[in-house]
């Protein structure tokens, strides 16, 4: 009698995991279908990454560097103007960030990346990482930034 009730109740558990797994795979796939790509960087005619990405009410940017002579203001002002760009592309705004993260060349800019910084996301400013990286930021930015933020 115990092995029969061990055996349905198996079987039960099994169907219900099943039906439950068969559903998250289903939304799964309707959700991803949601998903949309702005500004599609490719490499030799394959996609390589996006701007942009928004998903399920979200927006993630892409890191954003200068790419110009310049000292870490200009390039700080220029990425962040990038970002901002980025942003309203895919519908958002520096308002609705939710998280920044800076990569510095050289943790000496601190505290000039952050006097051009301050103030560019509204009165309520978004959660922050910055970090110095080792070997500089790529494309010789002396600043890079990326984000994640709501529509």
């Amino acid at each position: 009698m115990k092995t029969e009730r061990r055996s349905v109740i198996k079987r039960l558990f099994a169907s219900v995991v099943g039906v439950l797994g068969v559903n998250a795979i289903a939304q799964a796939e309707t959700t991803s279908a949601g998903k949309e790509a702005f500004n599609i960087t490719k490499q030799d005619d394959v996609p390589l990454f996006s701007g942009s990405t928004k998903y399920n009410g979200l927006v993630f940017v892409a890191g954003k560097g200068a790419h110009f002579e310049g000292d870490v203001k200009a390039h700080a002002d220029h990425v962040l103007k990038e970002l901002e760009a980025e942003l309203k592309k895919a519908g958002s705004s520096m308002e609705k960030v939710l998280k920044v993260n800076v990569y510095l060349a050289d943790l000496a800019d601190y505290k000039a990346m952050n006097e051009v910084y301050q103030g560019r996301f509204g009165s309520k400013p978004p959660v922050r990482t910055t970090v110095a990286t080792y070997g500089g930021v790529p494309g010789n930015s002396l600043v890079e930034m990326d984000c994640i933020a709501y529509v």
